[in-house]
């Protein structure tokens, strides 16, 4: 089986990079597509248009919905279409990115990924994954290729609020751990073939980076400077678990985040947040020596990640509602199967359950 390792055309980081943006992006086409929340125009526009100041090229800026679903990526690719723009750029946070290379696959498109948080890996990947207009997880469209530019400005980043970099960090932080058991379970990887030495190593050195600066940068972040813990922070989050998680494949922890999607008490949690209790029960499903799932809750608790069902909002525990949690996550098209053994529902359920006491320990 072939060892396959993908990534994004151009990656670039570092603090102002988006002022610099035309130059790097005028050679993709002459008419751009934005699309970005209503309040990342406002924050965003005035430097985007100032950048491409005389460089011969249309901007076009479209409100994102909040929900990266078929009927608003529809609702984009027609709008893309009626203002004949041959460019997508995404700017905001995961489901912008991952809308926007939807939108651009569908209209055929390169598309470019402006973060303006660094809470999800999904800026450098080949993948969006599609929710319903209710935000209940759906399906996950593998596209055919990375996207052309990814483009970080490390100076917007520092201003985001710190929540969401401690989201990032949380679904950085299943990075190694999935590979870890893609390597044990030989999987298919997303790239479409088996983990290659270098983006294991990548995986790796995303875990390592996390234990090292992740708490420098939250605290850059409290401050709203750039600091070089943030710019390793922002890297970790962002390339290093983009792509790990793509080329070294997903197991468990995002497998039962996706089921937590669907408990209504969860919704106001960021994906990274859920990933994050996810990755303590892929430990507990493991059976991982206790010093490792204690480093892990240290860190949780260190950057105020959830480690009990209490953390993800789960007052009292209706054990249907965690065994349909279970369910979904054993689900025949999602990632449990590249676990190293064979999981069951019930044994998801039982995780979830010890992953909850043994965070408790920790309060």
């Amino acid at each position: 089986m072939s060892r396959i390792i993908i990534s994004p055309g151009k990656y670039i980081q570092g603090n102002g990079e988006l002022n610099k943006i035309a130059d790097y992006v005028k050679e993709l086409g002459d008419s751009f597509f934005v699309i970005a929340s209503e309040n990342g125009i406002k924050r965003t526009r005035g430097k985007i248009e100032e950048s491409f100041k005389g460089k011969n090229c249309s901007l076009n800026f479209e409100s994102f919905n909040g929900e990266c679903s078929k009927s608003e990526i529809d609702r984009l690719h027609k709008k893309m279409e009626q203002n004949g723009s041959n460019v997508v750029i995404g700017v905001g946070g995961g489901k912008i990115f991952d809308t926007a290379k939807a939108v651009a696959y569908y209209a055929g498109t390169p598309v470019v990924i402006v973060p303006t948080i660094a809470a999800t890996d999904a800026p450098c990947s080949a993948l969006s994954v599609i929710y319903t207009d209710e935000g209940v997880f759906s399906e996950y469209l593998v596209l055919p290729r990375n996207p052309d530019i990814v483009l970080v400005d490390s100076s917007i980043v520092a201003k985001a609020p710190v929540r969401l970099l401690v989201s990032g960090m949380g679904d950085a932080l299943a990075t190694y751990f999935e590979a870890r058991a893609c390597v044990r379970s030989g999987a298919v990887t997303m790239a479409g073939g088996k983990v290659t030495k270098a983006a294991f190593a990548l995986s790796r050195l995303c875990y390592d980076t996390l234990l090292e600066d992740g708490l420098k940068a939250k605290l850059s972040v409290v401050n709203k400077v750039s600091t070089k813990a943030l710019e390793n922070i922002i890297e970790a989050n962002t390339y290093l678990s983009g792509i790990g998680f793509e080329s070294s494949g997903l197991a468990a922890a995002h497998a039962i985040h996706n089921g937590f999607t669907a408990i209504r008490e969860c919704h106001n949690l960021y994906h990274g947040e859920k990933v994050a209790f996810g990755t303590l029960v892929q430990l507990i499903l493991e059976n991982s020596p206790a010093e490792e799932i204690g480093e892990v809750i240290d860190f949780c608790v260190e950057l105020g990640l959830p480690i009990t069902l209490e953390d993800v909002g789960i007052n009292e525990i209706n054990k249907d509602d965690i065994m349909k949690v279970a369910e979904i996550s054993c689900g025949k098209n999602d990632t449990m199967g590249n676990m190293p053994f064979e999981v069951t529902e019930e044994d998801v359920y039982s995780a979830i359950l010890t992953a909850d006491e043994f965070g408790k320990m920790y309060k």
